[in-house]
C-alpha cells in the first residue's frame, strides 16, 4: 500500500480552522488521538459487519466500564441508538415515556414514531429530569387495550438543559420503573460530561444502578461518527442485530466505528475531553454571571450554559459566534462548549457579550 504522506489528494481545506463558535459540541472537529485511531485501523482487510478484530476488542473495552454482561452493539449516529434500542425493549403496543424535553421527542424529526413505530408519553419536567412521582403520570394504563402500553422508561445523561442525575436519582427512577414491570433507558449522548461532573465511573449511574439499555454517544465528545448500543441487560432487549440491520444502522466497515470507541474508552481520552468542555462551561458561565442583564437559566453541571437576554443582543452576537436559541419567543440561548473549546473562546466571547449588551 502506498505511504499515505506521498498519496496525491485534490482535497482542499474549504474553512477556517481557527473559527469556534459556541452553537453545538457537534460543531468541533475530531480528537488527534481518534484520528490516529483510524490510521492505525485503515490498511489492509479485515471481515465486515462487525467480526473484525477492532468490534471485538470493543466488548472487552466495555466490559471494564460496564460490566462483564454489557455487549455493544455500534451504531452510526444517536437518533440510530435511540431508535434500535427502544424497539429492542418494547412490543408493538408499547409506550415509552420520557421527559418532555428529551432529544427523542424534540430532536429526532419523529424517528421513533415513525421508524421505531413507538408512542411516546411525555411529561414536563422544570430541568429536564424525571423523577418516580412525574414518571406516575404517564405510568398507567396497562391493561387498558385503547391505550398505549408503557413499558420503558427513557431519561437523558445529562439532560436537554445541561443537569445531571445523580446515581441516586437513577437508582430509585430504576426501582420505580421495575416495580412498574417496565425498563429503563439512559441517552448518553453526553454520558462522559455527566460522569466528569459526578466525578464517578459511568457504570455508578448505569448498570450499578438498574439502567438496562444505554445509547452510548461518542460524536459530541470528540469521535468523527458513530455512536453504540449498549446492552446492560441481556434480558431487557430481543433481535438487537436484526433491528440494527432493520433500522440501517449496520455498518460494513465497522471497525471504523468501532476503533473510535475504543481510543475514547480504552484510556481517559473520553475523561480528558469531558472535564475540559466542563471546564470551559464553567469558566463561561462565571463570565456571563458578571454581565448586568443576562440571566443563567438552569445550573450548570455538565458543558452547556442557557440563558436570557435582551432577543436583539443574541442577533448581533450571532454574527460573531455562531450559536443558537433555545426558546426565541423568551429570548433564551444555548451555549455549548467542546472538547477543543478554549479560554481564549470563552473570555473573547465574554468580551463580545459584554460590547454588545453595553449598545
Amino acid at each position: 500500500m502506498a505511504d499515505p504522506a506521498t498519496v496525491r489528494t485534490d482535497a482542499r481545506r474549504r474553512h477556517d480552522p481557527q473559527l469556534r463558535g459556541f452553537a453545538s459540541d457537534n460543531y468541533a472537529g475530531t480528537h488527534p488521538e481518534i484520528l490516529a485511531a483510524l490510521a492505525l485501523a485503515n490498511g489492509g482487510h479485515q471481515i465486515a459487519y462487525g467480526e473484525d478484530e477492532y468490534t471485538e476488542h470493543l466488548q472487552r473495552v466495555m466490559h471494564s466500564h460496564f460490566g462483564p454482561t454489557a455487549e455493544a452493539f455500534p451504531v452510526f449516529n444517536g437518533t440510530g441508538a435511540n431508535v434500535v434500542s427502544l424497539q429492542a425493549m418494547t412490543d408493538r403496543w408499547g409506550a415509552v415515556i420520557c421527559a418532555e424535553s428529551a432529544h427523542i421527542n424534540v430532536d429526532e424529526g419523529g424517528a421513533p414514531e415513525r421508524v421505531g413505530g413507538l408512542k411516546l408519553l411525555t411529561v414536563p419536567t422544570p430541568d429536564g429530569k424525571l423523577t418516580p412521582e412525574l414518571i406516575d403520570r404517564q405510568a398507567y394504563g396497562w391493561d387498558d387495550e385503547h391505550r398505549a402500553m408503557p413499558q420503558v422508561v427513557s431519561i437523558t445523561q445529562n439532560t436537554e438543559l445541561g443537569t445531571v442525575y445523580t446515581p441516586d436519582e437513577i437508582r430509585a427512577i430504576c426501582e420505580h420503573a421495575h416495580g412498574h414491570g417496565m425498563k429503563v433507558h439512559l441517552d448518553g449522548a453526553r454520558i462522559a460530561n455527566a460522569a466528569a461532573s459526578l466525578d464517578v465511573p459511568m457504570r455508578t449511574f448505569t448498570n450499578t444502578v438498574g439502567v438496562d439499555v444505554l445509547s452510548f454517544g461518542g460524536t459530541k465528545n470528540g469521535a468523527i461518527f458513530g455512536e453504540a448500543v449498549v446492552v446492560l441487560n441481556p434480558d431487557a432487549v430481543r433481535a438487537m442485530k436484526h433491528l440494527r440491520k432493520l433500522s440501517m444502522q449496520l455498518a460494513s466497515k465497522m471497525r471504523f466505528v468501532s476503533v473510535q470507541l475504543e481510543a475514547l474508552l480504552a484510556g481517559d481520552l473520553w475523561l480528558r475531553n469531558a472535564r475540559h468542555a466542563n471546564a470551559m462551561a464553567q469558566r463561561l458561565a462565571e463570565g456571563v454571571r458578571a454581565v448586568d442583564g443576562v440571566e443563567i437559566l438552569h445550573p450548570v453541571q455538565a458543558n452547556a450554559v442557557f440563558a436570557r437576554l435582551p432577543h436583539e443582543v443574541s442577533e448581533r452576537l450571532q454574527k460573531r459566534f455562531r450559536f443558537y436559541f433555545w426558546d426565541e419567543a423568551a429570548g433564551d440561548v444555548r451555549w455549548m462548549c467542546a472538547f477543543d473549546t478554549t479560554e481564549d473562546d470563552v473570555d473573547a466571547f465574554v468580551l463580545a457579550l459584554k460590547e454588545e449588551m453595553a449598545k
